[in-house]
């Protein structure tokens, strides 16, 4: 009986689904039906379902009869209607068709209007225009008269422009007549009398601007110095209203000449008289000291001639010829700055010309011609520089050289030509000048060190002891506590030699000045420099006077001195690495070492490199010292209580730092160690990561104890204390998600290996 009822109660269920499931059919979209079919399959009653929804099938088919029923009449009375419209359509038709023929029957009469109305109208214009060549005739004959008359003053180009009208305005239209071809023939004679007059003027003006390019390009450098100075007074009192003069514009000279008509500017040599100013005294811009009228003159001339082409052509390639010139250097260049300072106001006179002939013509020179003319001056010039500079070997003449080239490049920029290769230029010759002043202060330093006793410089007063300590920042706790007389660690030299690489950092920092660099770019430079100076000069020297015999020191002096090394290395690490900042919890995996390790490593590799000169085994100690300091610092960081809780992450860019270390000691950076003895500095390190990165603490627990163990070095206190703080952080991150198979094996496994570990350590102490 029991049986019975539950069965029937899974049949009303299972119908109660399937009912729910046509319904879900009927109202879900057909690319989401999926997994409600899918729940069909699942079940068992599948045939029962399928007979449902064949049932449901024929009741939606019948209910789709009944509405196509219900709706015939509509559609049987739907077409009706359409016949009937169709029948008004076409007497719509008809009537417009009437209406049309009506229209161009009554328009006929219109259209005749209008064409008597074109008639008379074109009679009319003709009238007006027979009217309007009669009275051409009077206003010809006195254009003529005029152009006679400019032409006896030589005027010729006003005379040019009455020409033009005359030709092209009114002598077309009365050409008929018998003195319009007296006119006529004497046209052409008049033009090449002009035409040979304005090219005169211009071989003039060429042959003026080779000569005074000098001249325009020491003016235009004055200019853009006096701009500089002002820009930087702005700079230095941003307070003060200082008002930028504006330039005269001297573009407007074209629009003034062609306005004028007197005899003396058809006479202007094409240079201006200047004197020469006062160092107080405005300087004028360049182009108020050139007269570009001829110019203008000639290429209007030419342009109305219609030989514009030719004069073109015949321009560029006079400028190109003097371009030639002027880019040629004087053989004696390099001996005086004097000597660059013409060659630079040469080009820079020439290419102020063509600028200002860019922008006031149009098209006699083109942004492509100047490029062009640019690209070669450039190459040339920096080949010059080049070549010359390398004579050089005063450090101040190659100073002033490159405060010269700044402004060159300066006063050009103003004008918009790219200066970037003269600016790359500039830091080739930076390293010269790097090589001069090495070899200045090599100089310096052997004098220095000549001249020096090698004892420790005595003082007898506060006075003495604070001049001394002014010289050499030198501070010593011990040393201030003594009473005087007392003696400093070092001889006279170590102050000289300081003071002489202070002089050495600003005289770098001079020849960066205005090249637009970042103040990141010039700190390398000086670190650059100053490393060679330190490296290479004062090393250099300092290794001549070791090797000297006569002097030497005491055997206690060594031995403090060689302490005094591994000391202040190894207080040098330490600096650096106060600056690490892990960040212990992190989830991402690195890919590089840390900054501040790079920067530590770069620091060893430049120290040990000086450490040649040492005696060998000096030098091995040193290294070997500050390797086992760094493995010692880096375990202390990693083991420190302030970190309570670390990451797989953390780990393995910690790992990386390990790594960069290991490399370091790999690399050999001091002579004489035998092969991977530097790098057993790091064992201790290496086992410690590898174990817990590649998570093998089977073969730990299994290995520990035996002499050729794989994790020898890898002490068990060490190692929970590293446990205990990774497992802090378990159950916040995924980062043991590739060792476990969900999160109570991973707690299990964590809590294994941490009493196994304290089970040895426990085993140790008994």
């Amino acid at each position: 009986m029991e049986r019975g009822k539950m069965a029937e109660a899974e049949s009303l269920e299972t119908a109660a689904e399937h009912e729910r499931i046509l319904r879900e059919i009927e109202s879900t979209d057909t690319a989401c039906i999926g997994p409600t079919l899918r729940s069909v399959y699942d079940g068992e009653e599948h045939g029962r379902f399928m007979e449902k929804l064949e049932t449901r099938i024929r009741n939606h088919d019948r209910e789709i009869e009944k509405m196509c029923n219900f709706h015939y009449q509509g559609f049987v009375d739907s077409i009706t209607e359409l016949l009937k419209v169709r029948g008004e359509a076409q007497k719509l038709k008809n009537q417009v068709t009437d209406t049309n023929r009506k229209l161009q029957h009554e328009g006929k009469e219109l259209v005749i209007a209008m064409e008597e109305l074109k008639q008379c109208r074109l009679q009319q214009r003709n009238i007006s225009a027979t009217v309007d060549k009669l009275m051409l005739c009077l206003p010809v004959l006195e254009m003529y008269s005029k152009l006679r008359d400019q032409m006896k003053t030589k005027r010729h180009y006003p005379a040019l422009k009455t020409l033009e009208h005359l030709e092209h305005t009114y002598l077309p239209q009365v050409s008929h007549y018998r003195f319009c071809k007296v006119m006529v023939d004497n046209i052409p004679k008049l033009r090449e009398e002009i035409k040979d007059v304005s090219m005169s003027d211009l071989k003039d003006f060429l042959e003026s601007i080779r000569k005074h390019s000098d001249k325009i390009g020491e003016t235009a450098m004055k200019q853009a110095q006096q701009q500089r100075n002002l820009d930087n007074i702005i700079l230095q009192q941003p307070r003060i209203g200082i008002k930028r003069k504006p330039k005269k514009d001297a573009y407007t000279i074209f629009d003034a000449e062609i306005e004028s008509t007197s005899p003396k500017s058809e006479q202007d040599s094409g240079i201006l008289d200047v004197e020469d100013e006062e160092e107080d005294e405005e300087v004028p811009g360049a182009q108020d000291l050139v007269d570009f009228s001829p110019v203008y003159r000639c290429l209007h001339i030419y342009s109305v001639l219609g030989a514009r082409e030719t004069f073109e052509n015949y321009y560029r390639k006079q400028r190109r010829k003097q371009a030639r010139l002027v880019l040629q250097p004087p053989s004696n260049m390099h001996e005086t700055l004097d000597g660059y300072r013409k060659y630079f106001n040469q080009i820079v006179g020439f290419f102020v010309v063509e600028d200002h002939i860019l922008h006031t013509t149009q098209g006699l020179v083109n942004r492509a011609y100047i490029d062009e003319l640019w690209e070669m001056a450039l190459s040339k010039t920096i080949a010059a520089l080049r070549t010359h500079s390398s004579y050089c070997s005063d450090p101040n003449l190659v100073l002033d050289l490159k405060n010269l080239i700044v402004l060159f490049a300066d006063t050009l920029q103003v004008y918009g030509f790219p200066v970037n290769q003269l600016f790359d230029m500039l830091l080739e010759i930076r390293d010269q000048y790097s090589e001069t002043l090495l070899k200045k202060w090599a100089g310096i330093f052997r004098n220095i060190l000549d001249s020096d006793n090698y004892s420790p410089i005595p003082v007898t007063s506060e006075e003495m002891y604070k001049k001394v300590v002014g010289q050499f920042p030198f501070q010593d706790i011990e040393l201030e506590k003594q009473p005087f007389p007392k003696k400093f660690p070092f001889s006279e030299f170590v102050p000289k030699v300081y003071n002489q690489i202070k002089e050495f950092i600003y005289a770098c920092l001079k020849f960066s000045e205005d090249l637009h660099l970042s103040s990141t770019e010039v700190d390398d430079m000086i670190r650059k420099s100053t490393n060679l100076l330190l490296t290479r000069t004062l090393s250099n020297s300092l290794q001549n006077v070791i090797k000297r015999k006569n002097i030497g020191l005491t055997e206690d002096a060594r031995h403090a001195a060689e302490e005094e090394i591994y000391t202040n290395l190894n207080q040098k690490i330490d600096q650096f690495l106060q600056l690490a900042d892990y960040d212990w919890m992190t989830g991402d995996l690195g890919n590089k070492a840390s900054d501040y390790l790079v920067d530590l490593i770069a620091f060893l590799r430049s120290t040990f490199a000086v450490f040649t000169h040492l005696p060998g085994k000096v030098a091995q100690t040193a290294c070997m010292s500050a390797c086992k300091h760094l493995a010692t610092s880096l375990m202390q960081l990693l083991l420190e209580a302030e970190v309570r809780q670390l990451t797989l992450g953390a780990l393995q860019q910690f790992n990386l730092d390990v790594r960069e270390c290991e490399q370091f000691a790999r690399s050999g950076p001091v002579p004489g160690f035998q092969e991977d003895t530097l790098q057993l500095a790091f064992i201790d390190l290496r086992q410690l990561l590898d174990l817990f990165i590649q998570w093998d603490w089977s073969t730990y627990l299994a290995d520990y104890g035996q002499p050729n163990c794989k994790y020898l070095r890898v002490n068990p206190v060490t190692a929970l204390t590293l446990l205990e703080k990774m497992k802090d952080t378990s159950r916040k991150n995924n980062v043991f998600a590739q060792f476990r198979k969900n999160e109570r094996d991973k707690q299990k496994l964590i809590d294994t290996v941490a009493k196994q570990l304290r089970g040895l350590i426990s085993s140790h102490h008994s």
